[in-house]
């Protein structure tokens, strides 16, 4: 694994972030795009994960860690003369592709896990909005990218009796432990990371409350610079 720039690895980068690269190299402003270049994962590297797991990945998914053991492009733009790190995209390794926690959250006996403090209000899922997942025995969840403290997008099984089958979507859990769906599949979401260039919070987008005050500041300037904004959807 190298962190490097851009100099020899553009024709592998370049199908890897569907070209999104020249964009932002030539971009005025833009400066420091960094790519950390992954070896594939070993294929049986994955078949141990899915058996630790109980569980089969989707195909896509596999199919990218065949590719690329996760994936961490970053960038930064100039503002009053001076660099601001500012773009993100990551994508966890198979090997930091975890089981979200259900612990307890303090060290008190009997003291609530995640799955106690979640919201307890039951939604049934319709055609915009499939039900949400549950951070107990209902679901199986893996953390695909952390989002820098801000949330987790995840990677949810809902099906658990056993996971036979790779039928599974890719939701946002926000800091406050609710559920926001993203997309049906890796492929789909892996779009959407790269249409929003790794802005600070983009996931926020896709929930009813949209990015914090913060996060719109921070995106000033690339905004300025690339003349981008925010998208809902995945280019095709």
């Amino acid at each position: 694994m190298e962190d490097r720039g851009l100099q020899g690895v553009k024709p592998y980068l370049e199908k890897l972030t569907l070209g999104v690269t020249r964009l932002l190299e030539t971009s005025p402003g833009v400066t420091e795009v960094m790519f950390v270049e992954k070896e594939p994962a070993e294929r049986h590297t994955i078949i141990s994960w899915e058996q630790k797991n109980a569980c089969v990945l989707p195909e896509d998914l596999k199919n990218f860690y065949l590719m690329t053991d996760g994936f961490r492009m970053t960038w930064n733009v100039k503002f009053d003369d001076n660099p601001v790190s500012l773009g993100c995209m990551t994508i966890n390794s198979i090997s930091k592709l975890n089981r979200l926690s259900v612990s307890p959250v303090y060290t008190l006996p009997s003291a609530p896990t995640l799955a106690d403090l979640e919201d307890s209000d039951e939604e049934e899922g319709n055609m915009e909005q499939p039900k949400r997942p549950h951070l107990d025995t209902r679901c199986l969840i893996f953390e695909l990218d952390s989002c820098a403290g801000n949330g987790k997008v995840c990677l949810v099984y809902k099906n658990t009796k056993p996971v036979v089958s790779p039928e599974s979507e890719i939701w946002f859990l926000d800091r406050a432990l609710y559920w926001h769906f993203l997309t049906e599949s890796f492929t789909a979401y892996y779009r959407l990371m790269i249409t929003h260039l790794g802005l600070p919070q983009w996931q926020y987008t896709f929930t009813g409350y949209g990015l914090s005050p913060q996060a719109k500041v921070r995106a000033a300037p690339s905004s300025e610079t690339i003349f981008l904004t925010p998208r809902r959807s995945c280019p095709s």
